[in-house]
């Protein structure tokens, strides 16, 4: 797939079309449906398409992996406590980048090369470059950060949920549901 080096340029033309039709002004911050879902990056995931829902119905919160990390926590709180939402979706999917990588691998690369790496015959690698004067080595800061990896799909989604449940910030009441997603089928999967 050829790369696409114009995003910036890309980005502002695509907004400028985007102003000409939007119609969105009257929408208020707190979502309509009274939900949040926090869900993985993955671009083949569309939150909105697969839950059916709008701008304006939902908050979405994402992260590499969906996970219920202190940041994403934050932001639940923040949804419920000061615009209303009341059901939390954590969602997860299958083919997850996270599920094929753990913190050493990750500490390891970033040790090597800041730079892309590459997934080969399964493995994650540096792939072998050429450095030019301005491309920096790799840094072994990686080595500590919990990169909240993903060993078993079901057990990542249902730890969240109790790690979400149990936070001393989040009140009872508050319904928090697990799913997984399914990359090839686009179905959700109810995970307890």
């Amino acid at each position: 797939m050829p790369e696409d080096r114009d995003s910036l340029a890309n980005l502002i033309a695509a907004n400028k079309s985007y102003e000409q039709k939007f119609d969105k002004s009257d929408l208020d911050a707190k979502p309509v449906k009274r939900i949040s879902i926090l869900t993985c990056m993955d671009c083949r995931m569309n939150p909105y398409e697969f839950a059916g829902l709008k701008e304006g119905e939902a908050h979405i919160i994402r992260n590499a992996g969906g996970r219920a990390t202190d940041d994403a926590i934050r932001s639940l709180i923040i949804s419920h406590k000061f615009l209303g939402t009341l059901d939390w979706f954590v969602i997860h999917h299958t083919q997850c980048g996270m599920a094929t990588l753990n913190d050493e691998i990750i500490g390891e690369l970033l040790e090597g090369d800041l730079e892309t790496s590459i997934f080969e015959d399964g493995v994650w690698k540096n792939p072998n470059r050429v450095r030019s004067d301005n491309t920096k080595e790799g840094s072994d800061a990686g080595k500590s950060i919990h990169w909240h990896t993903i060993s078993d799909l079901q057990e990542s989604v249902s730890g969240d949920m109790k790690k979400i449940k149990n936070h001393p910030l989040v009140p009872s009441h508050i319904n928090i549901y697990g799913f997984i997603f399914d990359v090839k089928t686009g179905s959700l999967i109810p995970v307890k």
